[in-house]
């Protein structure tokens, strides 16, 4: 099982990427490290430990989402974020909540996959390497197969196209209709059933050397590995190491007097306490326990609070921190600090022009000053409003690229300036703010 860093590790490694909320990024790192401690018990101590659940409330842009996808990237857990609307959505039946635990399962299982994959990298570019030369000897009948080995490696050999076999769904050019609500995962259950009765039937394809390449890694990977043995590794993964991100919970609760669809959000909180108290859900790796399984909630709690929740749904998220609306100096720290910051994001689009970007510090200032006004006078949708003011201010920039004899761009004051002025005369708002 992958270790977990320490907590105060953890919470440097979210430094790198988010700008303050030290609390909740405490919280979440004190979550994640006790799944790792109750790992190391013995088994009948183990099962009685439950996770800590935890529930983040604070308005959008402040990092809730980042946190807990970052941490999950750090920790090499299986993730997936779902929005508690989508059960709800469709009259009074919505998505089925079963079918979150299907998709953390699909993550685990492509997540244990690529791991070993890049654990036997050298074995496995080793041997697609021998089987595009045996193809592609015949396209070059009068060079040696080191020539052709040494143009392989170099690259110049990537458009040339090379046959291979594929898999093929026994479900291609099938109708499949229309799925009806809470019985989303019944077509995969049918395709696997067919796959096993009738087996895997497979095509031969015409494909460039470079897509070649992956589909026979992947061919032959396959043939090294019991497909079982991964089943087996990755729900292990899912059931103590996975991690659901329940957004948008503050959504289920009704406000006001209960008619029409409002009726169906109690419903759904029902629905979903089984999930996070500890049930078992049919999936493609087998039958998964959601009893160790972390969920993270979060939810604004504008117009309702947490107490307005079931009581049942409260007590299983029973930790609850909450996260501060971003400052102007916040705003100022996330435009540049964090690794993929907005002002990398932009300098690395540049630099693939060929042009060197360089934001002065009052830009910055100002840029920041720009957002957090926006922010105040206008809907406060914390550190998105970033995307807002930076797509607006470099939009002319970027249009204009490339442009001949032009290797450096200054982004000072006086062009924020001008920049933004028209973006707080309307014109921005209706091209840019939802």
């Amino acid at each position: 099982m992958t270790s977990i860093p320490a907590p105060r590790e953890l919470v440097k490694a979210l430094d790198r990427y988010i700008v303050g909320q030290a609390r909740a990024k405490r919280a979440v790192a004190v979550a994640l490290r006790n799944r790792w401690r109750r790992l190391q018990l013995p088994p009948e101590k183990a099962r009685e430990i439950l996770p800590s659940n935890l529930l983040m409330i604070g308005p959008t842009g402040v990092g809730k989402t980042e946190i807990a996808r970052r941490v999950a990237q750090i920790v090499h857990a299986p993730f997936v974020k779902v929005e508690a609307t989508k059960f709800t959505e469709v009259g009074y039946v919505g998505r089925d909540v079963e079918s979150m635990i299907r998709d953390l399962a699909d993550q685990a299982y492509h997540l244990v996959r690529e791991e070993e994959m890049a654990r036997l990298k050298a074995r496995l570019d080793q041997e697609v390497e021998e089987a595009l030369l045996q193809q592609l000897t015949s396209h070059f009948p009068g060079r040696s197969r080191e020539e052709i080995r040494a143009d392989l490696r170099a690259g110049a050999l990537e458009d040339v196209r090379v046959q291979v076999e594929v898999p093929r769904s026994v479900m291609e050019g099938m109708p499949m209709g229309v799925v009806i609500p809470g019985m989303e995962g019944m077509q995969e259950q049918l395709m696997e059933s067919l796959e096993s009765l009738l087996g895997r039937p497979r095509t031969r394809k015409q494909v460039p050397v470079r897509q070649a390449r992956e589909l026979l890694r992947s061919e032959i990977f396959d043939r090294l590995h019991d497909p079982e043995k991964l089943k087996e590794e990755a729900r292990q993964r899912a059931e103590n190491m996975g991690i659901v991100f329940l957004d948008e919970v503050d959504k289920l609760v009704s406000v006001g007097p209960r008619s029409g669809p409002d009726v169906s959000r109690e419903g759904v909180q029902r629905d979903l306490l089984p999930i996070v108290e500890g049930t078992t859900v049919r999936t493609r790796l087998g039958m998964i326990r959601t009893d160790h399984i972390l969920f993270l909630a979060a939810g604004a709690f504008q117009s309702a609070r947490p107490q307005d929740l079931i009581p049942e749904l409260q007590g299983r998220f029973p930790l609850r921190v909450e996260l501060h609306p971003l400052s102007r100096e916040d705003l100022r720290r996330i435009l540049e600090e964090p690794e993929s910051s907005l002002v990398r994001q932009y300098q690395a689009l540049c630099q693939a022009e060929g042009v060197t970007l360089t934001f002065t510090p009052d830009a910055l200032d100002r840029i920041a000053y720009y957002a957090d006004l926006a922010n105040r006078e206008m809907e406060n949708i914390g550190a998105r409003r970033l995307h807002s003011i930076m797509g607006w201010l470099m939009e002319d920039l970027l249009f204009d690229l490339p442009r001949p004899g032009v290797v450096e761009i200054l982004v000072d004051v006086p062009y924020v300036e001008e920049r933004l002025t028209g973006f707080f005369q309307g014109e921005g708002e209706t091209r840019y703010i939802l």
